[in-house]
């Protein structure tokens, strides 16, 4: 089986056009960048490669998919990191030498509404090689599309001489920096539109020298590399606007799902954070479809004995058992299981691969 193949669980359709009674709709297209036109094979191919999204710059986001060997995910040429939203999602440098930049531009869906109160959420995840950590993203919405012969930093100069409203600009800053090379880190910020929203810029917008940043390694590339994903832009008028990941995901039936957001330490059975976005969505969905079971599988990575990482990989996978059944669902519908150091899905002679392999996956049947 192909590493890509054990991704492929969630099926997610409830992205573009949800409008139904208390949700909102997405006013981005192809927001998790699973629609393509070609499967990725080279650097900075973006705008060949995927629907619905430019490079406002001359600056080269990246594209990766795991139907794509050179291009793919989970592990490509700056990391590792398993797509959360799909197979797909992209990479661009927020810091680099000589304020080189990259940035990602989308068509909204409609232009959005005057006065009204919108939310902005996207999911981002530090690449392994970069050096730097970056502290806030930038975002512009701008009426007209924009297209600057620069690969440098895209700034308020540049967008001063564009044509059309070019002012409502948001920065999402972070009480730390966004350093985490595991996991997905959400990003949401909520503004008032002016009316003339109609396309949409992600990236850096300030020069090196303003750029709030951390060094994290002493390497040559002297950047800070972002992946980046499921990009949504919702109407928040009311409590239930907004459509949330928890929402969003259905899972396929006798198929293979690996839990993206939980992860455990060395030599523990609890998971390493208090995220359960997925742990909370399975929940719902057993809830809502009764005749479903559940076989869970727990694994941990090469280090130790074969002997001892039965039983904590076993560990693993009760400790997910037991909070599905803290949770409303019956213990008659879950069985558990652990298979030690087997079939790891991440190279193991490195952190980020073994924090990868010590993972509970799961199959739901009828």
């Amino acid at each position: 089986m192909q590493l890509r193949d054990l991704y492929t669980g969630i099926i997610f359709f409830l992205l573009l056009s949800v409008s139904y009674s208390g949700y909102s709709q997405n006013f981005v297209r192809n927001p998790s960048f699973e629609n393509f036109i070609n499967c990725p094979v080279k650097l900075g191919n973006l705008e060949l490669d995927v629907e619905d999204w430019r490079m406002p710059t001359l600056g080269s986001t990246d594209y990766f998919n795991g139907c794509s060997e050179a291009m793919g995910t989970p592990k490509n040429f700056n990391g590792q990191q398993p797509a959360d939203f799909g197979e797909g999602y992209v990479g661009l440098y927020m810091y680099a030498p000589n304020d080189y930049r990259e940035y990602l531009q989308a068509t909204l869906i409609t232009t959005l509404k005057k006065g009204e109160h919108y939310s902005i959420s996207f999911y981002v995840s530090l690449a392994e090689r970069s050096d730097f950590a970056v502290k806030e993203f930038g975002i512009r919405f701008t009426e007209f599309p924009v297209q600057v012969e620069t690969s440098q930093v895209l700034s308020s100069m540049h967008f001063s001489k564009l044509k059309g409203d070019t002012s409502n600009q948001l920065e999402i800053k972070y009480s730390k920096f966004y350093s985490d090379e595991i996991e997905w880190i959400k990003l949401t910020q909520e503004f008032v539109a002016n009316g003339t929203e109609n396309y949409l810029i992600i990236g850096n917008f300030k020069n090196n020298k303003r750029t709030q940043k951390f060094q994290t390694k002493r390497k040559i590339t002297k950047g800070s590399y972002y992946y980046l994903d499921m990009v949504s832009v919702y109407e928040t008028n009311s409590e239930d606007a907004i459509l949330t990941s928890e929402n969003q995901e259905s899972f396929k039936i006798d198929s293979l799902h690996v839990f993206k957001d939980v992860h455990f330490d060395f030599n523990r059975s609890i998971p390493r954070n208090s995220h359960q976005r997925e742990l909370n969505s399975l929940v719902a969905y057993m809830k809502e479809h009764t005749k479903l079971k559940i076989a869970i599988t727990g694994y941990t990575d090469n280090v130790g004995s074969n002997s001892f990482n039965k039983i904590l990989s076993l560990k693993r996978a009760e400790e997910v058992a037991h909070y599905l059944i803290n949770n409303g669902i019956d213990e008659s519908r879950i069985e558990y299981a652990g298979l030690g150091s087997v079939k790891p899905i991440a190279d193991n002679t490195t952190d980020a691969g073994r924090l990868l392999n010590r993972r509970v996956e799961f199959i739901l049947k009828e």
